[in-house]
């Protein structure tokens, strides 16, 4: 047991570099896939010719190929039409993709839960269906999506150990780079998974404090 205390030691600095490695890399996909889901799940509700129909093609083959595979083909297979991406853009590429469909479908289904007659009420007043969106059902929708939301961050903080197959230096690609040099496996493999584990319960913890924030904010 002292033995793997002295390694975790010696490893932690270099796993801890590649959490927070993971963790930008989970934010900022989250970032751009929220804006990107937003605009797809708009598409397909205002049911906008052609492009509503892309976008459910979008979402069902993102939703329906592995994202192991929706990487490889960004950074091996974009090269072959003249488009080459180094690792991280490759990665964060695919992340933003693959998280978006998701977040799409999370999006639409909170503005499906808001009653209708929000809308019936907006459009009496003289508001257009964007200012509707924009003003009254986009808020209350987000509201709602929220746990949804934030599931999709969790399973993206875990997703991101994917990219190390491109060689992008996050958690799990720093915990090879120390196994390589310890050959000691079990005990970095299962310190990576409390590491996951520590972030997938921090993030657990924000989303019932923005839960209850929100809550309380529309009770008043």
């Amino acid at each position: 047991m002292s033995d793997w205390m002295a390694l975790f030691e010696a490893a932690l600095p270099v796993m801890l570099k590649g959490a927070w490695h993971t963790v930008l890399f989970a934010v900022v996909a989250m970032a751009l896939g929220l804006a990107l889901g937003f605009m797809v799940a708009m598409v397909r509700v205002a049911r906008v010719p052609l492009l509503a129909q892309l976008a459910a093609f979008y979402v069902s083959a993102m939703r329906g190929t592995p994202l192991l595979v929706q990487i490889f083909v960004i950074y091996y297979g974009l090269p072959g039409v003249g488009l080459e991406l180094d690792p991280v853009p490759a990665g964060v590429l695919a992340l933003t993709l693959n998280v978006a469909a998701y977040l799409s479908e999370s999006l639409r289904g909170g503005i499906a839960g808001v009653a209708k007659g929000q809308w019936e009420a907006a459009f009496s007043l003289g508001f257009t269906w964007w200012q509707t969106m924009r003003h009254i059902i986009a808020p209350q929708a987000l509201r709602l999506s929220v746990p949804s939301l934030s599931n999709s961050l969790i399973s993206l903080i875990k997703d991101t150990s994917l990219v190390s197959v491109i060689t992008v230096t996050e958690l799990m690609l720093a915990t090879k780079e120390v196994i390589a040099q310890t050959f000691q496996p079990l005990p970095l493999y299962l310190a990576a998974a409390a590491i996951y584990w520590a972030l997938s319960a921090l993030f657990e913890r924000l989303q019932r404090h923005v839960e209850n924030r929100l809550n309380l904010a529309h009770q008043r």
